[in-house]
């Protein structure tokens, strides 16, 4: 289920017992299967039809999170942000606080290079494992995911199963605090118990989109049961039963309403899968 409370189900689901299990599934599917991994389910709107193909989700085989030394976690594909987190600052591994606050698991983040309170993945990203269509698994260096602002050079079909995250050394105290600061920054400016799939559109080079979106006049504007957050104006949110055709419309009135006031173009942040 995602976050948004809306959509289609997947033709098929699948959770693999194990990296083996998922290596074989992959190896002996169908190679015109579409294949999508899921995480916790933020950051996306599945259509109303439905999502063709298979959907991975990662369970707890792969949801692990354990020090390699003293400034370096190795991180399961299906690892809360704040799971990896909170493993830092138990061993007093600072710089990884940032993840606190990513919706999301450790494989959707590195897809994306997911980021907030100014750090991102890059920053802190060795390497990752994934599995490709064909069963096999590669190790892929940071160099190799060509990293720009929410985006990575991962093909569609590939499942990220770990990565490894270097931060510094610090104090658990310090770490716990940072932690703190953040969570409560979020809770302040974010609409964190709505139906929302987090940040909707990308921030412009030297801009802000919430700014953006306000500036256009949309704080509050609404379609069917879909809305613009009036608490925080780069979020969408389904205030009742909003179909997904409804929150992704909303989404493109949006983006006409800035382009039309300011001339910029925004980019959808929130990825939108399926079939309408």
């Amino acid at each position: 289920m995602v976050w948004f409370k809306s959509g289609g189900s997947a033709d098929w689901l699948f959770e693999p017992k194990d990296l083996a299990d998922l290596q074989d599934f992959l190896g002996n599917l169908a190679p015109e299967v579409p294949v999508m991994a899921l995480g916790l389910g933020s950051n996306l709107i599945v259509r109303d039809g439905g999502v063709p193909g298979v959907v991975i989700r990662l369970g707890k085989a792969f949801a692990k999170v354990a020090r390699v030394d003293e400034t370096t976690l190795d991180c399961g594909g299906g690892a809360s942000g704040i799971l990896v987190s909170s493993t830092a600052r138990d061993h007093g591994i600072a710089g990884l606080e940032f993840l606190r606050s990513i919706p999301g698991t450790v494989g959707g983040f590195v897809r994306m290079n997911g980021g907030a309170y100014g750090r991102e993945v890059k920053d802190v990203l060795i390497d990752c494992d994934v599995v490709i269509r064909s069963g096999e698994i590669a190790t892929l260096p940071l160099r190799e995911l060509n990293y720009t602002y929410r985006h990575s050079d991962l093909t569609d079909g590939c499942v990220v199963v770990a990565a490894r995250f270097r931060g510094q050394p610090g104090e658990p105290a310090a770490i716990q605090a940072e932690m703190d600061r953040i969570s409560a920054a979020r809770e302040a400016s974010q609409p964190l118990r709505s139906k929302t799939g987090g940040s909707t559109f990308k921030n412009p080079d030297g801009a802000r989109a919430w700014e953006l979106v306000d500036r256009a006049g949309c704080r509050g504007l609404a379609i069917g049961g879909a809305q613009v957050s009036e608490k925080h104006t780069n979020f969408l949110i389904n205030t009742g039963e909003a179909t997904s055709a409804e929150i992704e419309r909303l989404g493109e009135e949006v983006r006409r309403r800035v382009k039309d006031m300011s001339g910029v173009e925004l980019e959808w942040e929130i990825k939108r899968i399926g079939r309408p």
